[in-house]
């Protein structure tokens, strides 16, 4: 008798392997700039899938540990990270994936480069893409808010590309009263015993990143002010100069499903000092840069997890045999795949083009309608691809039958990290919400259906002479159902408008990636005939589906579903 051990999955350079990337960066930057940044993107391609995946297991197999006291007694609340954790860092800084952004060498298009960096780095990193998320964040609210002195101290090391310079920062929102709903937040503020000081009270329930060296938080510096209006922004390093915690007690590290090498902890602010950014009060609003980038990084990771996973899921059904042909021979595993390559080409059209609009609005170049496409797209890419990733990351495990579901495979691994981007920077439920109120208070939803309708208009001609026009009719039936109910939004009343945010939500990304999906197969048609064929079958199958839907009868039964929700306990 024979022995057989089945080859595992190998994976090529994440830049040149991913011929989807490839064609969008061809679609959405000027030749030049391609050019200009093609060579470090092959370089870092290749860094994830030799250096880094042995550094991301090790990380992960030694998580961090909390030490409350030292030898001695004294509260040190010291939490050691593994050194492969530590060397994340380094390999961010040297690739600069912060930095990029920031640098601006490409103008507008400098926010595409850098999210592309990120969306390379991020499934070999264990995860370390959350500090950056929150470091990337910081620098933009410090370098629209900050001071000179903190501009010179803090903003120009969390963008440094020097790992002994390079800060990363927190993000302390979350407290036991509030999670998603800030305006709870108790947190107080009280003058410090120097000018321009004050000093921090309360309870920080869920901090990721907390080993990092500065945060941003939010404090209530007035009791009588409710809600998030009586929010203002401070910033807080984490250590003293002599190293000891900055009035932060550890309470514990919080033991997750996933995201395990990442040191997430709930903390206590005793007399933490920290400074006020801008004036007193409206602290969400000053923060909401932060918000919109955090949002924006969730997105990329959640494609970069998905590419990863159908990458090596691809790879296996060249090399796994059954029934007498490989996977790769097997028509519905096939379409499996297929289907998870078109879930993946549909959130990448959709968080490239809000990285798009990203670098226009840093960059000062962003029309009133780009700046409103932007606020609304923000919401829409998060909630999305945090839907997305759960279902491909699921499917693809099961591609790899009993082997997907053992440990020390690491394919596990890509189920639990993917499982908080749905979670992480605001719920699927708070982000439908927000779209609303992006419509509602900012108009957003007008220049999101003005921007549907121009590429309806500029698509048809093209699309007809290509074999797409199924599609494209698909998609603008689509918009015409999204503009009756919208039309019809004044009439409803509050209980209805929110019951209908999910479905109004998904179904306009669904929308706008399908007309961006046809976008990219005509231009692919007309500048890349080699590509032309895959784009034009992704733009069919997604189109294919109902891209928005909503059963009127849902309305008229709220109560009937309220009372189906709560009593199913009987």
């Amino acid at each position: 008798m024979t022995s057989f051990f089945q080859t595992p999955p190998r994976l090529q350079n994440a830049y040149t392997s991913d011929s989807v990337l490839k064609s969008v960066l061809k679609r959405r930057l000027p030749p030049d700039v391609l050019e200009a940044i093609e060579p470090g993107l092959m370089s870092l391609g290749d860094r994830t899938v030799t250096e880094m995946p042995s550094l991301a297991a090790a990380a992960e197999s030694q998580p961090p540990v909390h030490v409350p006291f030292d030898p001695w007694g004294r509260r040190i609340d010291e939490i050691q990270v593994s050194d492969a954790w530590k060397q994340m860092h380094r390999i961010a800084a040297e690739e600069g994936i912060v930095a990029t952004a920031y640098e601006r060498a490409h103008g507008p298009y400098s926010r595409i480069h850098q999210l592309v960096r990120l969306y390379l780095y991020h499934p070999s990193s264990a995860i370390y893409s959350c500090p950056l998320a929150m470091t990337d964040g910081a620098a933009r609210v410090l370098e629209l808010l900050g001071p000179q002195d903190l501009q010179e101290r803090a903003f120009s090391r969390l963008i440094s590309r020097d790992p002994q310079e390079f800060w990363t920062s927190g993000q302390w929102m979350t407290e036991r009263t509030g999670g998603s709903d800030v305006g709870k937040s108790l947190t107080r503020a009280e003058p410090g015993d120097r000018d321009g000081i004050w000093r921090l009270y309360g309870n920080k329930w869920f901090t990721s990143a907390v080993t990092s060296d500065m945060t941003l938080t939010l404090a209530r510096m007035d009791d009588r002010i409710p809600g998030t209006r009586g929010l203002s922004l401070f910033y807080v390093e984490l250590r003293r100069s002599d190293g000891t915690l900055n009035g932060i007690r550890v309470l514990r590290l919080k033991d997750k499903l996933g995201t395990r090498a990442l040191p997430t902890a709930e903390l206590d602010l005793v007399g933490t000092e920290a400074r006020l950014l801008g004036d007193h009060g409206h602290g969400l609003r000053k923060i909401a840069p932060l918000l919109n980038i955090t949002r924006t990084y969730n997105a990329v990771c959640a494609l970069g997890t998905m590419r990863r996973g159908i990458a090596l899921a691809r790879d296996y059904a060249t090399r796994r045999e059954a029934f007498g042909k490989r996977l790769s021979e097997q028509p519905l595993h096939l379409e499996t795949l297929a289907a998870l390559q078109t879930e993946l080409e549909a959130g990448m059209q959709l968080t490239m083009r809000l990285a798009e609009l990203l670098g226009r609005e840093e960059c000062g170049d962003a029309t009133d309608s780009e700046q409103a496409l932007l606020r609304i797209l923000t919401p829409l890419a998060k909630l999305f691809t945090g839907k997305q990733v759960v279902r491909v990351c699921s499917e693809v495990l099961e591609c790899f039958g009993g082997a997907g579901y053992v440990e020390d495979t690491g394919l596990p691994q890509l189920l639990r990290d993917g499982q908080v981007l749905p979670i992480w920077e605001g719920t699927t439920n708070i982000l439908s919400l927000d779209v609303l109120r992006a419509g509602d208070r900012e108009g957003a939803l007008g220049p999101l259906l003005d921007d549907c309708r121009r590429m309806l208009s500029e698509l048809t001609p093209r699309c007809e002479a290509r074999h797409l026009a199924p599609a494209l009719r698909s998609a603008r039936d689509a918009v015409a159902r999204i503009t009756e109910f919208v039309r019809r939004i004044p009439d409803l009343d509050p209980d209805q408008i929110h019951l209908a945010a999910r479905t109004l939500a998904l179904g306009l990304a669904s929308t706008y990636s399908g007309l961006l999906l046809l976008d990219q197969a005509v231009w692919s048609h007309e500048h890349e005939t080699s590509a032309a064929a895959d784009r034009s079958t992704a733009a069919r199958r997604w189109c294919r589906r109902r891209l928005f839907e909503f059963d009127d009868a849902s309305l008229q039964e709220l109560p009937d579903t309220q009372r189906l929700a709560m009593t199913g306990d009987g």
